[in-house]
């Protein structure tokens, strides 16, 4: 790389954009900001239809490139030209993709369908000269990106999240990617320990910690309301079992039973809705869980500015960004002691952490924030500190660059 060439990287993710992931937009565009110059793709179209996206969005589909969406003359003509010009190399790819499936025909089926997107995006990368792939998760996605690197001439990274990936660390064959990566990303130390469990020492020195952020400017902080009538409780995120919303519910139902004026807003959408609908109906709770449905960026400060506290029940997370928001605008966060959310939040002094699955630690603890005005703005107050001190997006993403640059640099 010189001044006068930027570092040009190519970017995957399952489906970009998306509400869930918002935080990869902001990164790419913080990025090409400080002076990288990124391509991205995507296995799958945006989860919304082009008018439901931002502008920022819709400029990002725009330039982006949709592997299920090429259509299968393109499918034909990549298979055709790798074939052709290295034909050893796609071979050696097929045989290798079907490896990773072991002895389930099942998953051999899922790996075919990864090698036929394995060509697609090592032919895009060909065509437009980019040689070092950047995967986000080390989920399906990454499974093609690590197939891709097997037949194209390119180097491969993987920011790692967590903990699905760890969870089912076989079945996304996290050490295959772990040995077949120049260097991987994680968001924190929780991560990177997992990693470091799953693989031999040698392979140690490829795991970089990369925190993500958020804007503090764009975040900036909420009016706080000394003596609410009502006092709002927000959470931002999928319904899904894995986030906890049941447990919150739960909480929210032994507030209002013991008299308080309290109401949850569950922002976000989910296989998850039905059923909890259903039990806020079940528990009497209509008008004290509303249900927003999922929210663009470009609407969700104007919930948070309306919160007295954010609440996040999960049972498994990485660091979680909605938390980095909402404590980026001092709004006091109760959340649970689990995987890297203390690297984010120490217990007392940047907000309440709870056992996990304990609706009645919650209820007390959102309790704790309804009586206490001075604990809600000192908590609030100590979150945005936090936030700006080690989560800010401009930070945290010229770090990324740097890694970007130390360990590609040479060779772009």
């Amino acid at each position: 790389m010189t001044a006068d060439r930027p570092l040009r990287l190519a970017y995957l993710v399952s489906r970009y954009p998306a509400v869930s992931h918002t935080f990869i937009l902001r990164e790419v565009l913080a990025l090409q900001q400080t002076g990288f110059a990124i391509e991205a793709a995507s296995i799958n179209l945006p989860d919304r239809p082009t008018e439901g996206l931002t502008s920022e969005e819709r400029a990002e589909a725009a330039r982006t490139f949709y592997i299920k969406n090429a259509g299968w003359l393109a499918v034909v003509r990549a298979h055709l030209a790798a074939l052709a010009m290295r034909p050893a190399r796609y071979v050696a790819g097929l045989v290798y993709a079907v490896s990773l499936g072991g002895a389930d025909l099942k998953k051999i089926l899922y790996c075919l369908f990864y090698f036929i997107e394995a060509v697609l995006i090592g032919d895009w990368m060909r065509r437009r000269r980019l040689s070092h792939l950047h995967v986000h998760f080390a989920t399906p996605a990454s499974t093609a990106g690590l197939i891709a690197s097997k037949i194209y001439p390119m180097t491969l990274s993987i920011t790692v999240h967590g903990p699905d990936e760890f969870y089912d660390a076989p079945g996304y064959r996290l050490l295959e990617k772990i040995e077949g990566s120049s260097f991987l990303c994680v968001i924190g130390r929780y991560a990177r320990s997992q990693l470091m469990k799953l693989s031999p020492a040698s392979q140690w020195s490829k795991f970089e910690v990369s925190p993500l952020g958020v804007d503090p400017e764009q975040f900036a902080p909420a009016p706080f309301r000394e003596a609410p009538g009502t006092f709002e409780v927000i959470c931002v995120g999928r319904l899904t079992p894995a986030k906890g919303q049941q447990v919150l519910i739960a909480a929210i139902a032994k507030l209002v039973a013991e008299g308080r004026d309290v109401r949850l807003r569950l922002v976000g959408d989910g296989p998850d809705r039905a059923a909890l609908e259903q039990d806020a109906r079940a528990r009497g709770l209509a008008g004290k869980v509303i249900f927003e449905g999922a929210v663009n960026q470009d609407r969700i400060r104007a919930f948070y500015q309306g919160a007295d506290a954010f609440a996040l029940a999960s049972f498994a997370e990485g660091i979680p960004v909605v938390l980095m928001e909402a404590m980026a605008m001092e709004i006091p966060c109760v959340t649970t002691f689990i995987t890297g959310i203390p690297e984010l939040i120490r217990p007392g002094v940047d907000g309440l952490l709870v056992a996990p699955s304990d609706d009645d630690e919650l209820a007390s603890a959102i309790g704790t924030l309804m009586d206490d005005a001075s604990l809600r703005r000192r908590l609030g107050q100590a979150g945005r500190r936090r936030v700006i001190e080690k989560y800010d997006l401009q930070t945290n993403t010229a770090r990324l660059g740097a890694i970007f640059r130390r360990r590609l640099g040479a060779s772009q």
